[in-house]
């Protein structure tokens, strides 16, 4: 008995499914009826002018002198001596390095240079900081320097600069 009610029950609700897609293919179909798929067309091609390339006639763009300055070779007379010996102070800039005392003998000044940990002595004509810096005056109070810097042009110009005694501070502070 009981699986004649299950068989009963199936085939009513397989039956009732039926009738419901027979209705959802009736709408389908009344909505395509009406329906019609259009396409625009596609728009015209305008055709543009030819022109001719002519790569001889034009500045390469990539060209490193497009870019950069043009660098002059000869300019000025001033320029550093590329064959002198290096002195041990030129390696340091001259921001790091200090005047720390001077020295006097035989109507000769020296001044007491620190860089880093280290004391040099040094007078009119050696060479101090990375500026091809050469040492012009040595006073109680500072070293005068002329510095031969680049330009942007390339060219070699002087500038002077000065270094001052560093006065001792004061170990409290």
């Amino acid at each position: 008995m009981m699986r004649k009610c299950l068989l009963l029950v199936s085939c009513l609700l397989i039956g009732g499914c039926a009738d419901d897609q027979e209705n959802i293919q009736a709408w389908m179909n009344e909505q395509a009826a009406g329906m019609r798929g259009t396409v625009k067309p596609l728009p015209e091609i305008k055709p543009f002018p030819v022109v001719d390339y002519e790569a001889s006639l034009v500045v390469e763009p990539f060209k490193p002198t497009r870019i950069e300055p043009e660098r002059k070779t000869g300019g000025g007379g001033l320029r550093p001596d590329p064959d002198r010996r290096r002195e041990p102070l030129e390696a340091y800039p001259l921001e790091s390095l200090r005047m720390v005392g001077v020295l006097s003998k035989d109507k000769v000044t020296q001044a007491l240079i620190q860089a880093d940990k280290s004391l040099y002595r040094v007078k009119v004509g050696n060479y101090l900081g990375q500026d091809y810096g050469v040492i012009t005056a040595v006073t109680d109070t500072s070293v005068e320097l002329r510095e031969l810097v680049e330009d942007l042009n390339g060219d070699w110009v002087e500038r002077t600069s000065s270094l001052r005694l560093q006065e001792r501070q004061e170990a409290g502070k």
